[in-house]
């Protein structure tokens, strides 16, 4: 499971219960190397719940979850330690000789020269970065990112973005991501499942060309077919134009 556009994530009639609710029913997904997909779904339905599954912190009630080795996960926030300097921040719980790998994933995320930077004087742009490449410097080959831009302003957020797509691109992990926001879905993956009942209610391909950093607030009529159809699934009644 980690050849290139082999398959990275497999999930097979995956069930999880918390109580008498049936959070996740029956659920299958494969996720290919080097393959974005977003996660859409309202408050609920099991999104989160999925990525703790990918990530080994939940077990299933029910089926399979087969993920290939290294998988680390960005959350919303950067969970930096606060009594450590940044490059201790990215390569904790690794040997001294990642120091050198460290440093490099710094550079990739915008960050050369920080490293011995305390977290309370980054931006919350710049601690998610850190967060990232603290994430890259394990070479993972399975990426699951929970919300990570959602506490980022509005100019912060999109240039976040840009950089995730472009590190994903050259290091082709395969990527879940867990989001809210339907333009970021469009804006990043080459799928976008939406969960509903704890079933996936569409698995659309988005077949938009590459970069897409200027695709927010775009009139493009695959761009506006993309987001109708997903909000559609979400619940959201859109007058016709």
């Amino acid at each position: 499971m980690s050849g290139p556009g082999e398959v990275a994530v497999r999930v097979r009639g995956l069930t999880k219960r918390f109580g008498a609710a049936t959070v996740l029913d029956g659920v299958d997904l494969d996720v290919r190397r080097g393959e974005f997909v977003a996660l859409l779904g309202p408050s609920g339905t099991g999104k989160t719940t999925l990525l703790r599954l990918l990530a080994g912190l939940e077990r299933p009630d029910a089926g399979t979850v087969l993920t290939a080795p290294r998988v680390t996960t960005v959350y919303q926030e950067p969970r930096l330690v606060v009594a450590k300097r940044v490059l201790a921040n990215v390569t904790l719980g690794l040997p001294r000789s990642a120091r050198d790998k460290g440093r490099r994933a710094l550079a990739e995320v915008g960050l050369a020269g920080r490293e011995r930077d305390w977290p309370a004087t980054l931006s919350g742009g710049e601690a998610q970065r850190v967060a990232l490449a603290r994430a890259l410097v394990r070479d993972p080959r399975v990426l699951l990112l929970d919300e990570p831009f959602a506490a980022l302003d509005a100019l912060t957020r999109l240039q976040a973005q840009d950089l995730v797509a472009e590190l994903c691109a050259r290091h082709r992990p395969a990527v879940v991501l867990v989001t809210h926001d339907v333009d970021e879905a469009v804006r990043l993956a080459d799928r976008v499942a939406v969960l509903r009942d704890g079933a996936f209610a569409v698995d659309r391909a988005i077949d938009l060309p590459r970069p897409r950093d200027a695709l927010s607030g775009t009139a493009d009529p695959a761009v506006l077919e993309h987001r109708r159809e997903l909000l559609t699934h979400l619940g959201v009644a859109l007058s016709s134009p």
